[in-house]
């Protein structure tokens, strides 16, 4: 166990500070129980016609909410052309259940005759509020520790689209949704997702930002096929979520219905307005949630993982002989952990991480990584990390958790109090120290081995009127030499139903190594540096130092019905770093504007739908020097059969600028001593800059006709797209016309003609197992010298069987053809819940014909480089009190 004690003292220190602040606000947030239920919009839209196959619900004595009613200005206008129904206008008071019903796919329990039942759902897409195609009820009840949800969709059993899937996999097929707006503040919703059979599928939905499916809920949900078409019953305990209820409280609430065989249909229970933007401001509302238990739950997940890792390594002496080498076994690795959850009270949480597990079950996806100038973002996965994760998430990526490594202990505690919602994080990461192999005989690591980084996140985020927010977010990462230190304000205001502001302003202070074009190797030892690591640094013109950066963006936006127009802005000075965070690229600015057409869809015609739209953006940095620009025009329909067709083109142009690669070139001149330096010649070889004028042409489409089968491919040419002159490994050395008679001649970085193609196609042959095929083909070739920069293929192949919704085998299969990689990973999995699980893995990384490190040439045929076994277990241990 890698622990340091240490970390773990200066980390329980702050987990009892914060643990102590918790429950001194705990009593106040508890004692919210008031307020004033929201209204709600009118709207009057046609009843549907299709008629169910079965009996009712007001036939088993049910209360019902319909929406036969005349339309309704009772309730505040929401400046649409949609009027609500009163019955639905008003808030839907949810009846108290005496008994628990149980959850089995069956609404035979006599406890459900007393819920509340939603009917006359609206076609939101294609159609544009008009009758679904098939009718659907939603039922609901509650007790002082669960949320009872019910759907009945009617359908023909026979063309329900449902398979066994895995837990977060289920909205490629006939689903059904509900979203809840806990806090009624229209920013931020719970969406919950089960397909037929109750798979679920959870994540946050947030105002603006999309949907975060990676967090897990924990719920008990079971879903079945019927005669006249399917059921899910659902059971979400309160103590899963964070929430405001008692007397006067109201959610924000809706229930969604999507038949995937009908164009990817979209039935909800409250009509939406295209006129309208947002998702939530046009949600329905549920009341009547009193005498819930505020009980306090805590979760621990004790964790383990046992791997042996196996490496290739010299087998011989370094002598001239052959020596393909061997694989040699690493000792067996054994690394406990737990991460654990109180919930003080409904509206706080604090999270703690000791030696948590962090091993990714699946790796991340191969991506083309030639050529490439700037780091490419990888999402974070990671459980301890997605807890609460929305309320760090800002327009710019200040706060990347991945930027956490290796945490030996980290805290976490964050909750909402009001119209205020704060986050503090705050982690002891051994991942910067933690130097292996040779690396640690490496005199210039010698001041990092074995020390932790230490981070800190605060951030707050207040609600403004209606719609309006306003946020604020510190970071600090410190470790040895490195400092630094971010402050960032944050808004995001709905001008009108239409249009939306969004903005942030970032200011960063830095101790570290910052790259100085002004600098080369020559020059280095003339700034009196003799600390080898500090002169290593200067030689890649980097030199320590504080730095001060700034970053910005600004987006104004106006969404209609069919036209929509934007504009956008952002920006990062030379100097700016979020060590917690994630920056691709400095000193530049992004500047575009967008227009766009969206069709109203008619689901009986060939052509159901269609989008037309222009992209223009200008790059330039903080020198005032272009970097490049696009416009982009781009169109795409929708056609029947779930399938779609697009065509783009845009002409482009791009910059490059000798200093963003090496120091700058300087004629001959004299010294500050009057010593005579020679002239710098620079990065590039000839002139210091490039440019390119460039056009590119993408047509896409795809088509999923049927639940076993889907099909993708795309299709894009960039010419003028840059080489860069970095070369692509040993098969695709650098093919500049300097670098082909001296392979350390100066970057000569030259246009040429990029070809992309992607394909992927699913085969999903019975409802357990399903197969996936992606391939993915880049080729660059100059124009100047006719020769190939690189060819890559990358192939990959999924298959997994889900023996029941909790137990699965996967098999992934790998392969990249510009080393000759292949990467195997077979897989069995067991996870009846969030927090429980067990998986027996083996992983296995090899080559084929491709480049021996130890021979230092090819080596034809089959070479395995290394292989990993490994079981990992957790178990959720979870326990309430009080209340």
């Amino acid at each position: 166990m890698r622990v340091k004690s240490n970390s773990v003292v200066t980390l329980a220190a702050a987990a009892t500070a914060l643990l102590s602040l918790a429950l001194l606000a705990a009593p106040a947030a508890r004692a919210r129980q008031q307020g004033k239920p929201a209204g709600l919009s009118e709207t009057p839209t046609p009843a549907p016609t299709a008629a169910p196959t079965a009996a009712p619900a007001e036939a088993v004595g049910v209360t019902t909410v319909n929406s036969s009613a005349v339309p309704t200005t009772a309730a505040r206008a929401r400046k649409s052309s949609i009027a609500v129904p009163v019955e639905k206008a008003n808030p839907v008071r949810i009846p108290r259940f005496e008994s628990a019903p149980t959850i089995d796919g069956k609404l035979d329990d006599a406890i459900w005759k007393e819920a509340v039942v939603l009917k006359d759902f609206h076609q939101i897409s294609p159609g544009d509020n008009v009758a679904p195609t098939a009718p659907t009820e939603v039922w609901m009840g509650y007790d002082s520790r669960h949320l009872y949800v019910a759907f009945r969709a009617f359908d023909d059993p026979s063309k329900v689209r449902a398979s066994v899937a895995a837990r977060d996999n289920v909205f490629g097929e006939d689903n059904v949704r509900l979203f809840f707006d806990t806090f009624n503040d229209q920013r931020k919703a719970y969406i919950l997702g089960f397909n037929p059979l109750g798979v679920q599928q959870d994540g946050i939905h947030t105002e603006g930002g999309g949907v975060d499916y990676s967090v897990n809920i924990v719920m008990e949900s079971k879903g079945a096929l019927t005669a006249d078409g399917y059921v899910v019953e659902v059971a979400i305990p309160f103590k899963s979520l964070r929430y405001e209820a008692g007397k006067g409280k109201v959610w924000g609430f809706h229930a969604w219905r999507n038949i995937d065989r009908n164009s990817d249909e979209m039935d909800s229970w409250m009509p939406i307005s295209r006129d309208v933007n947002g998702t939530m401001n046009q949600a329905g509302r549920i009341t009547g949630l009193e005498g819930i238990s505020t009980e306090r739950t805590v979760e621990l997940i004790p964790s383990m993982t046992l791997s042996q890792t196996s490496r290739r390594v010299r087998s011989l002496p370094p002598i001239p002989s052959p020596d393909p080498g061997r694989l040699v076994n690493e000792p067996l690795t054994f690394d406990p952990g737990l991460t654990a959850k109180f919930g003080i009270s409904p509206t706080m949480t604090l999270d703690l991480a000791l030696n948590p597990d962090f091993a990714q079950v699946e790796a991340d996806q191969l991506v083309v990584t030639a050529n490439q100038r700037f780091p490419i973002f990888f999402a974070e996965r990671r459980p301890f990390f997605l807890e609460g994760i929305e309320i760090f998430q800002t327009p710019l990526t200040a706060v990347h958790t991945r930027a956490i490594v290796d945490p030996d202990a980290a805290v976490k505690l964050t909750g909402r109090r009001g119209r205020n919602t704060y986050g503090v994080m705050l982690a002891s990461d051994n991942g910067p120290g933690n130097i292996i192999n040779d690396d640690r005989l490496n005199p210039n690591n010698r001041h990092l081995l074995d020390q932790n980084a230490a981070i800190g996140v605060l951030r707050l985020k207040r609600d403004v009127g209606r719609e309006n927010s306003l946020g604020l977010l510190l970071t600090s990462y410190n470790f040895t030499q490195k400092r630094n230190q971010l402050a960032s304000v944050d808004g995001r205001f709905k001008l009108d139903p239409q249009t939306t502001l969004q903005f942030q302003l970032i200011g960063t202070h830095s101790r570290n190594f910052f790259r100085d074009p002004q600098f080369d190797t020559a020059e280095c030892a003339g700034r009196g540096i003799n600390n080898n690591f500090e002169l290593n640094r200067c030689r890649g013109q980097e030199l320590y130092g504080t730095g001060n950066g700034l970053a910005y963006m600004f987006q104004l936006g106006r969404y209609g019905r069919n036209f929509y127009a934007e504009t956008f802005h952002e920006g990062y000075t030379r100097n700016y770093r979020a060590d917690v965070g994630f920056t691709s690229r400095t000193n530049t600015n992004f500047s575009s504007v967008g227009s766009g057409y969206n069709s109203t869809p008619n689901q009986k015609k060939t052509l159901i739908s269609y989008v037309a739209r222009n992209f223009t953006w200008i790059g330039y940095d903080f020198q005032g020097r272009s970097q490049g620009w696009e416009s982009e025009f781009f169109w795409e329909g929708r056609f029947p059969l779930n399938s779609y067709f697009s065509l783009g083109y845009e002409y482009a142009y791009e910059r490059l600028i000798e200093e963003e690669f090496g120091a700058v070139r300087l004629p001959q001149r004299i010294d500050e001593d009057g010593g005579l330096l020679v002239a710098r010649p620079g990065a590039f070889a000839g002139h210091s800059e490039r440019s390119s004028r460039k056009n590119h042409y993408f047509v896409r489409g795809g088509i999923r006709p049927s639940k076993k089968y889907a099909f993708n491919a795309s299709y894009i040419y960039r010419d003028g797209h840059f080489d860069l002159d970095f070369g692509s490994g040993r098969r695709y050395p650098r093919v500049s016309p300097g670098a082909l008679s001296n392979p350390n001649a100066p970057l000569d970085p030259g246009p040429g003609g990029l070809t992309q193609i992607n394909f992927g196609a699913t085969w999903q042959p019975t409802n357990a197992l399903n197969n996936t095929l992606s391939f993915t083909h880049n080729d660059l070739r100059r124009y100047d010298t006719d020769r190939t920069a690189f060819d890559v293929n990358l192939l990959s192949l999924r298959s997994t069987y889900q023996f029941t919704r909790f137990l699965f085998a996967r098999a992934r299969v790998d392969f990249e053809t510009l080393p000759r990689r292949a990467r195997g990973q077979f897989l069995l999995g067991y996870t009846p819940s969030p927090g429980t699980a067990l998986y027996v893995g083996y992983n296995d990384d090899a080559q084929f014909n491709g480049f021996n490190p130890i021979l230092r040439q090819f080596q034809p045929g089959f070479r395995r480089d290394g292989r990993t076994f490994f079981i990992k277990m957790s178990y959720l241990i979870r326990r309430s009190f009080g209340g």
